[in-house]
């Protein structure tokens, strides 16, 4: 039986269709007094499913391109003392690991990480497995992302940034998730969308403060996600400027959207444009949505996902930022982790 993802506070733990209303009802955790999602159906027939099952050959995964490059608009809300106050008040609460046995396990805190800007990932390890490529239908063409399976009570929970699944003010169709992506093979198979979230504030305005989502994927041959490939830990509300690892698969040049690519060093707040946290990273479009964890261990591919790949500032290649996992990145987890899988 899978084991029931349950946020609690951290100090507790030792290391083309419709736009949803009440279609879609929020889970326990996103009550009416909190942030609300914003969900849409994908595929959520058996026919659709095979449908873009179809869809995706691997002719169309290689010839997919990331999305245009993102950057915080004129008007975009710097972060402010009273903002990192705000940040703080609230309760810092994470979820662990688990296998794909359904077992909890225990990210260690590592206690010396490589430093890197952008080198493939060649350790092995649960993130190998839990980490994967995004694949979607953008404006006519396709197009590509990075996402991260995290534990979650349906098991099919995917975490991905809010411009990999709605942009320009419409969703992503044929929306799929391939977790363990290398050089063209699917080792773990190709995982249909079902319902996508996103903050409200992305949604509304794109915000870049809240550039946060999840996916629902069904289930392939009998086994949920986690079933098949485990799922990574993931927090809320933790405190800033942490040692961090970034993962995804970069797909403009240099590199070429093959191999799961990372970074790791400490993180750092942007003083620019934005309330993001920023890391030393040269990884470019396609690894938006890949996961940013803290206390990862290199030897186990264990860690707590607390942040993902959002944007660079084109006068600055060298720098990556993603948004702080606050209440409304909570709440658009909390949805998605209760949603119902077809």
């Amino acid at each position: 039986m899978r084991r029931r993802a349950r946020l609690v506070p951290i100090i507790t733990l030792v290391a083309g269709s419709t736009l949803l209303s009440a279609a879609v009802a929020p889970s326990a955790g996103a009550t009416a007094a909190g942030p609300q999602p914003i969900g849409k159906e994908a595929a959520d027939t058996t026919t659709e499913q095979r449908t873009v099952q179809r869809y995706w050959t691997e002719a169309k995964m290689e010839a997919a391109q990331p999305l245009d490059t993102l950057a915080p608009k004129k008007d975009a809300v710097r972060l402010t003392a009273a903002a990192i106050a705000a940040q703080a008040a609230a309760d810092p609460v994470s979820v662990p690991a688990t296998s794909p046995a359904g077992d909890t396990v225990t990210a260690a805190r590592a206690s010396a990480a490589r430093a890197s800007t952008g080198s493939a990932w060649t350790r092995g390890g649960a993130i190998a497995r839990t980490a994967g490529r995004v694949f979607f239908t953008y404006q006519g063409r396709n197009a590509s992302c990075s996402g991260n399976a995290v534990t979650s009570d349906n098991g099919s929970t995917v975490i991905t940034a809010g411009h990999c699944v709605k942009m320009g003010g419409a969703f992503h169709g044929n929306w799929v998730f391939v977790p363990g992506y290398d050089r063209g093979d699917r080792p773990h198979g190709t995982w249909v969308a079902t319902t996508l979230y996103t903050t409200p504030q992305w949604n509304n305005s794109e915000d870049i403060n809240y550039d946060v989502a999840a996916a629902v994927v069904a289930p392939l041959n009998g086994r949920s996600l986690t079933d098949a490939v485990g799922g990574q830990g993931v927090s809320f509300n933790r405190a800033r400027r942490q040692q961090m690892h970034s993962f995804g698969y970069p797909a403009a040049a240099p590199y070429d959207g093959s191999r799961l690519v990372y970074c790791a060093g400490r993180a750092f707040d942007d003083f620019l444009m934005s309330r993001d946290i920023g890391l030393n990273c040269d990884m470019t479009g396609g690894s938006s949505g890949g996961p940013w964890f803290t206390d990862f261990d290199e030897s186990t591919g264990l860690g707590t996902l607390n942040s993902v790949n959002s944007f660079k500032y084109g006068f600055a290649a060298g720098w990556m930022f993603g948004p702080y996992f606050g209440t409304d990145a909570q709440a658009v987890y909390e949805a998605a982790q209760g949603a119902d899988t077809p």
